[in-house]
């Protein structure tokens, strides 16, 4: 049976907490920031993280990031 391999396009968008939560980044948050507000960036700076319901396949797709 072949190794399981990580999706190569999530591995930048997400990161694995040490207890195994996935945080995201926001979107709006790459260009265009000279006309945004100082706290809707800082706002946009959080990492939450993933919806619930997205879990288990993110971790998954994410199988062999630590």
């Amino acid at each position: 049976m072949p190794k399981m391999k990580t999706h190569s396009s999530l591995k930048d968008r997400f990161k694995i907490t040490g207890t195994g939560k996935v945080k995201r980044f926001k979107a709006y948050k790459n260009h265009l920031l000279a006309h945004k507000s100082g706290r809707q960036k800082r706002v946009l700076s959080t990492q939450p993280l993933v919806a619930q319901g997205d879990i288990r396949r993110m971790q998954q797709q994410l199988a062999n990031l630590k």
